[in-house]
């Protein structure tokens, strides 16, 4: 691998992985690699409108995996692409290959609710998700790729006495910490949300902790940007490929089996989210982190009615609106550990029924898609979607979130009631009360 020397913090690019070792310049350097990936502009994109869209190139390679890499990162989700890519960027290292036993960007990444905050209480919190923020601000100019971040606001609204105290200090920790967020009250929080229904049958809106700064993104390009940056570092994005084993020496990592054979390194991250402990038990050891599933789901496009991300935490449940006009929706957790990728229905439930009530128009809205995400040692690392195998048209099945809704009524005619009982029935629930 070229070596370059280069001064600066994070901030500063570091060129070494667009050099080539057998071209050096003049001034005893090395000149750029002719193939480097094209940028994407607004030029290119005329340019290539007058030629029929013929010239657009793959967004990055896929190469097959040499036999031995400084560094393997075991997941091409957002963390381990940003992982891969700020070794290359800060640090020169970019004899990197990221497996993914998937397609990229098909685990949590591509799977999760898109809210972007930093608004945290502890210090330590406070700071790395500031940090993480931040850096969204700048990525699709860093990257090249628009990730369409929208800082358009996070409100977590306080529907108690005891949550107003809580998030007033939040916002005064916040205020020392850097974190621009302040403590709104009901009037401030209608005039921002005019959908929102301040006057909760069971639990009113008394306030907020607003962050004008928070947001959301694209999930999967988010992971499409970090890959085409990291491929044209010259790292392999290597998909398709399970690691079935990790192989060490003297309690040292010297490499990985895969589906693709193996691969050895000189050093492994694994960075899988909920499925870190499975990776970490074929290294020899246990991680003390647990693994849940937590539920989101995604209605039907409307038209555009909510341009802020509301949490109620007093609920459990939060929404925003994508652009192209789906209600992205996320609820809670399971009650017991598990690695599942299947929605469950009374966790649809009990989330639409909190939110139908601080949000009465999303009654008469459709279900497009469930997921059953995962929630990893207390962080936000979701994980995967509705059950692998089944049909697509299933998947996306179009039912009403008004099921169970304001009144907490059961709702729907003879068949939807035997379908419901046929579902409590396989789950092994009990019987609904008559």
């Amino acid at each position: 691998m070229p070596e370059a020397t280069f001064a600066g913090g994070a901030g500063q690019r570091c060129w070494s992985s667009y050099l080539r070792e057998e071209d050096p310049d003049s001034t005893g350097g090395y000149a750029r690699d002719q193939d480097a990936m094209k940028r994407y502009s607004v030029f290119a994109v005329a340019r290539e409108a007058a030629r029929y869209h013929t010239g657009w190139e793959k967004a990055w390679k896929s190469p097959e995996p040499k036999k031995k890499y400084d560094v393997i990162i075991i997941g091409a989700g957002g963390h381990g692409l940003a992982t891969a890519y700020y070794l290359g960027k800060n640090f020169g290292i970019t004899n990197v290959a990221i497996i993914e036993k998937g397609w990229l960007g098909g685990g949590n990444t591509g799977r999760n609710t898109t809210i972007i905050r930093s608004n945290y209480l502890q210090d330590s919190s406070a700071a790395i998700y500031e940090k993480a923020r931040s850096l969204y601000e700048t990525m699709s100019q860093d990257l090249n790729y628009n990730v369409m971040f929208s800082p358009r606001g996070v409100m977590m609204l306080a529907q108690t006495q005891h949550e107003i105290r809580g998030y007033q200090r939040t916002a005064h920790a916040n205020q020392l910490q850097g974190v621009e967020t302040r403590f709104i009250g009901p009037d401030e929080v209608k005039k921002l949300v005019p959908i929102i229904n301040i006057h909760g049958p069971r639990y009113p809106v008394l306030g907020a902790l607003w962050q004008p700064r928070g947001g959301t993104a694209r999930h999967d390009a988010v992971a499409w940007g970090y890959a085409r940056a990291c491929s044209d570092m010259g790292m392999h994005v290597i998909q398709k490929c399970e690691v079935t084993g990790i192989r060490t020496e003297g309690g040292k990592v010297v490499g990985v089996d895969t589906t693709k054979g193996a691969i050895d390194c000189d050093k492994l991250g694994m960075v899988t989210a909920g499925h870190i402990g499975t990776n970490a038990k074929m290294a020899g050891f246990r991680l003390p982190i647990e693994s849940l599933a937590l539920q989101a789901l995604v209605s039907e496009p409307i038209k555009p009615c909510m341009d802020v991300v509301v949490m109620a935490n007093t609920v459990h449940g939060y929404m925003s609106q994508s652009d192209k006009g789906e209600m992205v929706i996320g609820g809670g957790t399971d009650g017991f550990n598990n690695y599942t990728q299947r929605g469950s229905f009374h966790h649809i439930e009990e989330t639409v029924r909190a939110l139908v009530e601080t949000f009465p128009m999303i009654s008469r809205l459709k279900l497009a898609q469930c997921r059953a995400d995962g929630k990893c040692s207390g962080c936000r690392a979701r994980a995967g979607a509705a059950a692998p195998g089944r049909r697509r048209n299933r998947r996306r099945r179009r039912c009403r979130l008004a099921a169970a809704a304001l009144h907490g009524c059961r709702g729907g005619g003879r068949r939807q009631q035997r379908h419901r009982a046929a579902r409590r029935a396989a789950a092994g629930w009990p019987p609904e009360p008559a």
